[in-house]
C-alpha cells in the first residue's frame, strides 16, 4: 500500500483487450480489433484475471462469455474508457456533431436497443441518432441510396462489404394450444411481399407439395408470430423468436426439408468509410447483438 493506495491497479489499455474479446465474443476476434496477435491478448488476460484474482471469461464451444465477475468489469471497463476518449476527443479538438441514420430489424429487443443508445451517446453526446426500426429487407437498398448511415439486417447471404453478427437456423413453428398444421390446406402467416423469408416460405412448400392458404401477411416478426399465437397459421421464424408457446415443427408434423440458416449483417453506407460517430455506432451494434 501506497498513501492509501493499493499497490497494484487496473489500467486502460488491459480494459480495452477486455472489452475487444468480451465483443468480438472469442480470443481471436478480440486480438484482431486491437491489432494484437492472440497469444499477447490472451497473456494480457491472464494477467487481468491473476489481478483480480478470478477469471473474466468462460469458454464456450469456440468463444467465450463474460463470467459474472467479467460482467461486474464490463460496467466499470465501458464507463472508464468511454471517459478517457472523451477526454481525449476534447483535447484533440475531435467531438462530433450531426446525424447519424440508422436502420434497426423492427424485432430488436427494448434491452438491446437501450444499450446501443446508451454505449453510442456516451462516446458521442454530440451527435444525434436517428433510428429507423422497420422491416429490414428495405435496409440495404436504403443503404446504398444513402438514406441510411449503418444497418443491421436479415440477409440470405452476407453482401461482401457486410460484417455477420449472428448466424440463426429458421424453423415453421406453431401455436403449442392448437394443430394448424394439420389443416388441409395449411393455413400459413408469412411476411410481406419484399422479404426473402416469404419467398423461401411459398418454395419450400411447393418443394414438400404441401397445399397451404395464406391467411396472414405482415411486415414484421411481431405480427407473423402473433399469428401464430392465436392458433390461425403455421409460419417461418428464426430460432431466437420462437418462444415457450410455440412449437418447432418437423418431418412428423409434415415439414421434414431443413431451411437455410439466416444471417445477421452488419454494413454501413458505401460512402461512410472513415467515420468516428459510425464506428462508435458499429461497437455498440456489435455488443448489443452478440450479447
Amino acid at each position: 500500500m501506497t498513501d492509501g493506495l493499493p499497490a497494484r491497479s487496473l489500467n486502460s489499455d488491459a480494459l480495452r483487450t477486455f472489452l475487444a474479446v468480451a465483443d468480438a465474443g472469442s480470443f481471436t476476434g478480440g486480438a484482431d480489433r486491437i491489432f494484437r496477435t492472440q497469444s499477447a491478448t490472451s497473456l494480457q488476460i491472464k494477467q487481468l484475471e491473476t489481478l483480480l484474482g478470478r477469471p473474466v471469461f468462460e469458454r464456450h464451444g469456440r468463444g467465450v462469455r463474460l463470467s459474472p465477475a467479467g460482467e461486474q468489469l464490463e460496467k466499470v471497463a465501458r464507463q472508464v474508457v468511454g471517459d478517457l476518449d472523451r477526454a481525449m476527443r476534447a483535447f484533440a479538438g475531435a467531438e462530433t456533431t450531426g446525424r447519424l441514420r440508422v436502420g434497426l430489424p423492427d424485432e430488436i429487443r427494448h434491452g438491446q436497443l437501450s444499450r446501443v443508445i446508451a454505449d453510442f451517446t456516451a462516446a458521442h453526446p454530440g451527435t444525434e441518432i436517428v433510428v429507423q426500426c422497420a422491416m429490414s429487407s428495405r435496409f440495404s437498398s436504403a443503404l446504398e441510396n444513402g438514406e441510411l448511415d449503418l444497418a443491421v439486417y436479415d440477409a440470405e447471404t452476407a453482401p461482401p462489404d457486410a460484417e455477420i453478427l449472428m448466424q440463426e437456423t429458421t424453423h415453421w413453428a406453431a401455436s403449442r394450444r392448437n394443430t394448424a398444421w394439420r389443416r388441409e390446406p395449411v393455413p400459413v402467416a408469412l411476411f410481406d411481399r419484399d422479404c426473402w423469408w416469404r419467398n423461401e416460405a411459398l418454395e419450400h412448400l411447393a418443394r414438400l407439395r404441401r397445399p397451404y392458404r395464406i391467411v396472414y401477411s405482415s411486415e414484421s416478426s411481431e405480427g407473423v408470430i402473433a399469428a401464430l399465437d392465436a392458433g390461425i397459421a403455421v409460419g417461418m421464424l428464426s430460432r431466437g423468436s420462437i418462444h415457450d408457446g410455440l412449437t418447432i415443427l418437423g418431418a412428423e408434423d409434415g415439414f421434414p426439408e431443413p431451411l437455410p440458416n439466416t444471417t445477421l449483417v452488419l454494413r454501413r453506407a458505401p460512402a461512410l468509410k472513415d467515420d468516428p460517430a459510425a464506428d462508435a455506432m458499429s461497437d455498440a451494434l456489435r455488443s448489443a447483438f452478440r450479447r
